[in-house]
C-alpha cells in the first residue's frame, strides 16, 4: 500500500509537471562549421517539360496543377555542405526580403531570423513588411544542439528557385537563441519540413509544405538531393550543392530504380532499420535497437547517429578491420581529427557502412550502402596534412540518417503515400568513383515482424497527462473534504480520529 501510494505521488507529481507546461522536446539538428566543395552532376542544358503523370509506382513527376512544369528550374536551388547545412533562397514579405532558409526534414517549424544576431549578416524585418500578421503566440523549439524562441505570425513567400508562385504561411520570427546560428553559416531561418506533429507550440501551426500543397494544389511530395560532399575549401561562397525538387522527383537527379521503405508514423520521417553491416560484416544486434527510440531521416542533422550500442559495435566492427595501430579513440568520439601527408587519402583503410531499409513489401528488405568517403570527411588542411573527421557519432535520442548519408542518395519523401525513396545521387562521385551503392530485394524473414520500437508520442502524452491531473485532482478535491466535512455515519456517531483512513493514510 506504501508503495502505490508513493508511485501514485510521483504519478502525479510528473503529470502535473507534464500537462500544466508547454513540453517541448529536442528535434535533430546538429551543424558543424566547415567547408566542402563538390558540384552537381545534374545536367541543365537541355530543357525538358513534363506533363502531370505518374512513373508506373505512384510518384509524381510533376507539379504545376496546370498540367506542366519544369523541374529543371528547381536544380541546384540549394547551397551550403553538410557540415553548415544545406539552404535555399527565399522571398519574405511585401516588399519581399531575401533569406537564405535551411532544409530541415527533422522539424516543422518555418522560422525566420527577426532580429539582429553576430553571425547572420540580415535578418527578417516584420515592420517592413505590410502583409506580416503577428499572432501574438509565443513559440520556442529546441534541438539536439540549440534553440530559440520568438512569435508566431503570418506572412507571404515566394520561392524564386521553386514553384515560383505565393503562398500564405505561418512564419516563426526568431527574436532570441542559443547556439543555434553559428560561425560560418550562411542561413536566417530554418524550414521544417516534417509533420504537423512536431509543430510548436501544438499541431495547429500548418507546416510551409502542407500549405503548399494546399494553396498551390501540387502534389504531396518532395525530392531531396545534398551534393556538398567532397574536398574542403577556403571560399567564403557556397557554390551550388543540391536540389529541393517541390512537387515530384526530377529523373535526372539520380540513377537507377528509386527503393522505397514505408514511413512507419508522420511525425519525423521514421524508418524501420533491420540491420546494420560493417564491410561485410552483420553487426547481429537485435533491430529494435536500432530503432531504439526511432529510426529517421532528417536532413538537419550533419552526422549519422547511432544508438550507443549500435554506435559501439560500428566502432568495434571498423577498428578491427582497420591496419593501423593504435588509432585514437578521440577520432571516434569526435574530439580528435585524423591527418594524412597532404594529397594522400584514408579511403583505402576503412570499410563500407551497409543500412537495410525495410521494403514496401514487408517481407524484403534493400541496402544503401556509403563508402568511406563520406563518413570520414575532409575539415580542413593544416599546415601539409589533409584532416578527416569520423561523419558518424553516439546518439540517445534514437538512429538519425543524416547528411553523412543522404549526400550518397537522391530521397523522395512521398507523403502521399506514406513512404520515402532512395536512389543513387548523380552527384554521389569522388574522383569519377561512386560513393555510395543500393542493392536488393533482401529477405527480411529472418527479422522482427516490428523493428520499429514504436513508442508514445508527445501529442499522445499530453492527453494522458492531462487525463491524470485531472484525476489525481478529483482523488485531491475528496481528499479535501474528508479532511475539512464532518463525517457521520447513521446513528452510530462521528468517526473519530483513531479510526479515521484518512488520518491514518497521513501516518
Amino acid at each position: 500500500m506504501a508503495n502505490f501510494a508513493s508511485v501514485s505521488i510521483r504519478v502525479f507529481v510528473f503529470s502535473f509537471f507534464f500537462g500544466a507546461f508547454k513540453c517541448q522536446f529536442s528535434i535533430p539538428l546538429k551543424m558543424y562549421p566547415g567547408k566542402f566543395n563538390l558540384s552537381s552532376g545534374a545536367n541543365s542544358s537541355s530543357v525538358r517539360v513534363l506533363a502531370l503523370k505518374s512513373d508506373g509506382d505512384g510518384l509524381s513527376l510533376a507539379s504545376d496543377p496546370s498540367g506542366t512544369v519544369n523541374f529543371l528550374d528547381m536544380v541546384n536551388n540549394l547551397q551550403g555542405d553538410s557540415g553548415r547545412g544545406y539552404y535555399i533562397e527565399m522571398s519574405i514579405g511585401t516588399p519581399g526580403q531575401k533569406l537564405n532558409i535551411l532544409v530541415d526534414t527533422g522539424s516543422s517549424n518555418f522560422a525566420v531570423a527577426s532580429a539582429p544576431h553576430p553571425y547572420i549578416t540580415r535578418y527578417f524585418n516584420t515592420k517592413l513588411s505590410t502583409t506580416y500578421q503577428s499572432t501574438s503566440r509565443l513559440v520556442a523549439v529546441r534541438y539536439t544542439q540549440g534553440n530559440w524562441e520568438g512569435e508566431l505570425g503570418t506572412d507571404l513567400v515566394t520561392i524564386p528557385n521553386g514553384p515560383n508562385r505565393t503562398i500564405a504561411v505561418n512564419i516563426a520570427s526568431i527574436l532570441s537563441s542559443d547556439s543555434f546560428f553559428l560561425p560560418g553559416i550562411n542561413w536566417q531561418g530554418i524550414l521544417g519540413l516534417a509533420y504537423p506533429m512536431l509543430a510548436m507550440p501544438d499541431s495547429s501551426v500548418e507546416p510551409f509544405f502542407n500549405s503548399m500543397v494546399k494553396q498551390l494544389g501540387i502534389p504531396n511530395t518532395f525530392s531531396l538531393q545534398m551534393c556538398g560532399n567532397g574536398l574542403s575549401t577556403s571560399s567564403v561562397v557556397d557554390p551550388p550543392a543540391g536540389s529541393l525538387i517541390m512537387g515530384g522527383a526530377e529523373p535526372t537527379l539520380y540513377r537507377g530504380p528509386i527503393w522505397y521503405t514505408p514511413i512507419v508514423e508522420e511525425w519525423y520521417y521514421q524508418v524501420e532499420v533491420l540491420k546494420l553491416e560493417v564491410g561485410n560484416q552483420n553487426l547481429n544486434l537485435d533491430c529494435k535497437e536500432y530503432n531504439s527510440d526511432k529510426a529517421i531521416v532528417d536532413s538537419g542533422t550533419t552526422l549519422l547517429r547511432l544508438p550507443a550500442n549500435v554506435f559501439s559495435a560500428v566502432v568495434e566492427a571498423i577498428t578491427s578491420s582497420l591496419p593501423i595501430d593504435n588509432f585514437s579513440a578521440g577520432f571516434w568520439e569526435g574530439t580528435k581529427l585524423a591527418c594524412w601527408t597532404k594529397g594522400e587519402t584514408p579511403w583505402e583503410f576503412f570499410p563500407k557502412i551497409s543500412i537495410y531499409l525495410r521494403s514496401t513489401n514487408s517481407s524484403q528488405s534493400f541496402r544503401i550502402t556509403i563508402l568511406p568517403q563520406l563518413y570520414i570527411q575532409p575539415i580542413g588542411d593544416l599546415e601539409d596534412l589533409d584532416c578527416f573527421r569520423f561523419g558518424v557519432s553516439s546518439s540517445a535520442n534514437g538512429l538519425v540518417i543524416g547528411a553523412t548519408v543522404m549526400e550518397g542518395f537522391y530521397v523522395v519523401f512521398d507523403r502521399a503515400q506514406r513512404r520515402l525513396g532512395f536512389a543513387l545521387s548523380n552527384c554521389a562521385m569522388s574522383n569519377g568513383v561512386a560513393v555510395s551503392e543500393i542493392a536488393g530485394p533482401f529477405s527480411a524473414e529472418d527479422v522482427a515482424a516490428d523493428c520499429s520500437g514504436r513508442v508514445l508520442k508527445p501529442p499522445v502524452l499530453w492527453v494522458i497527462s492531462y487525463a491524470l491531473v485531472a484525476v489525481c485532482a478529483l482523488i485531491l478535491i475528496i481528499l479535501l473534504l474528508l479532511l475539512l466535512l464532518p463525517c457521520r455515519r447513521g446513528d452510530r456517531g462521528e468517526i473519530t480520529d483513531e479510526s479515521s483512513l484518512v488520518r491514518h493514510r497521513i501516518k
